[in-house]
C-alpha cells in the first residue's frame, strides 16, 4: 500500500523535498559554526555544510532533470558520501596546534574515497562507480564513530537521526548493496521509490540538525540561568559549565581524554576530586583553596588545547582562572 502511494508521486517532487531538507540541514550546520566559534570543532561544521550543499545540489539537479542517468547520479552522490564522513574525521584531530594541518588529511581521505568515481569516469564513463568493499566498510565505520562520539551527550538523539539519515542517503555505497539499483534512471518506474528513500534520509538529517540546534540554544540558556547542578560556591559549580559545554562541542572522545589527563594530574598532586564524563566528583568541595586554584588552572590549560579564551568566557569560565587565561585577563 505504501509503495503504491509512493509510486503515484513523481520522483521530482521527492527530490525537491530532499534538496530543501538538505538546505535546512546546511542552515543548522551554519548555526553550529557560529555557536562553536573559538573551538577546533569549527572545521567539522564547515565540512558538514559542504556535505549538505552537495546533497542539495545532487537532489536539486535530479529534480530538475539535469541529471537523469545512473552514472552521473551515483558519481555526484559519492561526492556527498565522501564529504559526509569528513566532520567525524575532522573531530578526531581537533587538538591544537595540529588541527589546522589535520584538515588536509581529512581532505585527502575524501579524495581517496572518490577514487572509484574518478577511475570510472576515465575507464567506463557511462557506468555506476563500483566502490571497493573496504571503502564501503569505511563508510559504515566512520559514520558510527561520529555517532558514538555524541550519542552519550545532550546531542545523542540528534546524532542518531543525522547518522540514520546519512546512511540512508549514501546507501548505494554500503556493504552488500547494489549501487546500480540505488540510482535508477529518472524516467524508470523505480525512480519514485529511490527518490522517496532519498527524501527520507534528507528529512531525518534535517530533523536531527534542527534538534541539535534547539538543544544547543536551550543548553546555552540554561547555562546562563543556572551554571551548574552542583551547589553554589563549589569548585564543581565554577568549572562544570565550561567542561560540559566542551563535551557537547567536541564529543565524548576528547572529553574522556581531557578527563583522563586531569585525573592523572589530580592523583599526582593529591587533589580530592576527579573529573568524570558528567563533571567534577565530588561536587561539594568549596571553590576557595590552594588546590582548587591549581586544579582550575590545570583544567583551563587542558581545555585551551581545543577552545579559545573567548569560548571559555561564553561558557561561564571563572575570570580568576590561572595559566594563559589569567595572563590574558591581566593584559586586558
Amino acid at each position: 500500500m505504501i509503495s503504491t502511494t509512493l509510486l503515484t508521486i513523481p520522483a521530482s517532487v521527492w527530490w525537491s523535498v530532499s534538496a530543501l531538507a538538505a538546505l535546512v540541514t546546511a542552515g543548522t550546520a551554519m548555526r553550529a559554526a557560529v555557536s562553536t566559534r573559538g573551538s577546533t570543532a569549527v572545521p567539522a561544521t564547515l565540512w558538514a555544510i559542504a556535505a549538505c550543499l552537495s546533497l542539495a545540489l545532487d537532489t536539486g539537479l535530479r529534480a530538475s532533470g539535469a541529471i537523469s542517468q545512473p552514472s552521473a547520479a551515483a558519481s555526484l552522490r559519492m561526492v556527498t558520501a565522501a564529504l559526509s564522513l569528513c566532520p567525524a574525521m575532522s573531530l578526531l584531530g581537533a587538538k591544537r596546534p595540529q588541527h589546522g594541518v589535520w584538515q588536509f588529511i581529512v581532505a585527502a581521505l575524501a579524495v581517496i574515497l572518490l577514487l572509484p568515481t574518478l577511475a570510472t569516469a576515465l575507464v567506463r564513463p557511462d557506468s555506476v562507480p563500483d566502490a571497493h568493499l573496504l571503502g564501503r566498510g569505511f563508510v559504515v565505520i566512520l559514520s558510527l564513530v561520529g555517532w558514538m562520539n555524541f550519542v552519550a551527550t545532550r546531542h545523542g538523539p540528534a546524532a542518531t537521526l543525522v547518522t540514520l539519515g546519512q546512511l540512508v542517503v549514501v546507501r548505494g555505497f554500503l556493504p552488500l548493496v547494489d549501487s546500480e539499483q540505488a540510482f535508477p534512471p529518472t524516467a524508470s518506474t523505480a525512480a519514485p521509490m529511490a527518490a522517496a528513500i532519498d527524501c527520507l534520509g534528507g528529512c531525518l538529517a534535517a530533523v536531527g540538525g534542527l534538534l541539535a540546534m534547539t538543544s544547543s540554544l536551550s543548553s546555552l540558556s540554561s547555562t546562563r540561568r543556572r551554571p551548574s547542578l552542583a551547589p553554589a560556591g563549589t569548585f564543581a559549580a565554577a568549572v562544570e559549565p565550561a567542561f560540559l559545554g566542551f563535551r557537547e562541542t567536541l564529543g565524548a572522545a576528547w572529553t574522556l581524554r581531557v578527563a583522563e589527563r586531569f585525573d592523572a594530574i589530580a592523583a599526582s598532586r593529591g587533589w580530592p576530586c576527579r573529573l568524570h564524563f558528567d563533571g567534577i566528583h565530588p561536587a561539594d568541595t568549596p571553590i576557595d583553596g590552594p588546590w582548587q586554584r591549581d586544579a582550575q588552572r590545570a583544567l583551563g590549560a587542558l581545555l585551551q588545547r581545543f577552545v579559545s579564551i573567548q569560548w571559555l568566557r561564553r561558557h561561564a569560565w571563572p575570570a580568576r582562572a590561572g595559566g594563559r587565561l589569567a595572563r590574558d585577563e591581566r593584559r586586558r
